[in-house]
């Protein structure tokens, strides 16, 4: 450094940038966050993350995420559908949908960003100077979660598997927060509610939103790459009724909504997953949503290139109910063929 010269002062992170929204007004407004990249295809222009703000004016918000991975539908189906049916007039808060959170692995049908191969629930609460993945981490962590009373991240299996349609709610981090997160995954009325561990990923939207302090669910809807119309048909029920509890959408008191049953509650565990030794052909020997026995023979994997050897059989580690099931029939090792989650009864939650 020559003498005179000042320091060189890190650069200050960038506010998130908006087209079409002003969070301040009231109404239906469409528009978009700027994420900006410079390569061949983006050099010059951002990559547009679609946002829709729908709002009666000052009163509780409710941010809901689809589009996380690309790959996962029932949850962008469901939030395209609420921006164009919220009616402002209905409401009494605000909610604001974020229906291709990912838009570039929405637009590639892929898990991850064919950008930067970002996964974006693996990346909050990102950095406003980093690659594209991890700007709208932090556009959503830093500018949209802020405003929030509640969150809700809408995933599915993907291409790689079917889940049994969801409320998907990880531990704690306190008491308070823990009651909402229950109340919200009854009033959703999906048919199971999977429990996990307290911080399960550290980089996901769940996680990001209880460091907040904010109550934040997710939802797993399924899966396998395309449209389950029965998950998607019971959270069309279970939102409405959920933004109603929350105080954000008014109740249709002529008729009022069905108080939904209660859900089987099932808890993935570390034996959860049942994992394979051995590169071939997936068979399952149970269903998704069946009940197995520890030991019991749950799936088998045949070999391509050994046409005279037995394929290699796997068992359950524990008792419980299939879950989650692996869809794309080739796997190789350490592919988790299924997952088996035990039953928990409600009252100890």
């Amino acid at each position: 450094m020559s003498a005179g010269t000042a320091p060189a002062r890190p650069l200050a992170p960038v506010a998130a940038s908006f087209t079409g929204i002003d969070f301040s007004a009231a109404g239906k407004q469409l528009g978009f966050g700027h994420v900006v990249h410079s390569d061949n295809v983006y050099d010059g222009s951002v990559i547009p993350v679609p946002l829709a703000v729908i709002s009666s004016g000052p009163g509780p918000v409710a941010l809901l995420v689809a589009g996380t991975h690309g790959d996962e539908y029932e949850g962008q189906v469901l939030a395209h559908e609420l921006i164009r049916e919220l009616d402002p007039e209905r409401l009494t808060g605000t909610v604001i949908v974020v229906p291709a959170a990912n838009s570039p692995a929405v637009r590639g049908a892929a898990r991850v960003s064919p950008i930067d191969a970002g996964n974006l629930n693996r990346s909050y609460p990102g950095r406003a100077d980093g690659g594209p993945t991890e700007q709208v981490a932090a556009l959503i962590a830093g500018d949209l979660l802020p405003r929030a009373d509640f969150v809700i991240d809408m995933h599915s299996g993907g291409s790689n598997s079917t889940y049994l349609p969801c409320a998907f709610i990880y531990r704690g981090p306190d008491d308070e927060l823990w009651a909402a997160k229950l109340r919200a995954a009854r009033l959703l009325g999906l048919p199971y509610v999977m429990v996990v561990a307290p911080m399960l990923e550290p980089g996901s939207l769940s996680s990001a939103g209880d460091l907040a302090g904010i109550p934040t669910i997710s939802t797993e809807l399924s899966g396998s790459g395309t449209v389950d119309r029965h998950a998607l048909g019971t959270m069309r029920r279970g939102m409405p009724r959920l933004l109603a509890d929350l105080g954000i959408l008014k109740e249709n008191v002529e008729a009022p909504a069905p108080a939904p049953a209660e859900p089987q509650w099932l808890e993935l565990v570390p034996e959860s997953p049942v994992t394979s030794t051995a590169a071939g052909l997936f068979e399952p020997l149970v269903d998704l949503g069946e009940t197995v026995r520890a030991g019991q023979p749950v799936a088998r994997v045949h070999f391509i290139d050994e046409l005279d050897r037995q394929p290699r059989l796997f068992h359950a580690r524990i008792d419980g109910v299939v879950a989650i099931m692996r869809r794309p029939t080739l796997v190789g090792q350490g592919t988790h063929l299924l997952y088996i989650a035990p039953l928990l009864d409600s009252a100890s939650l």
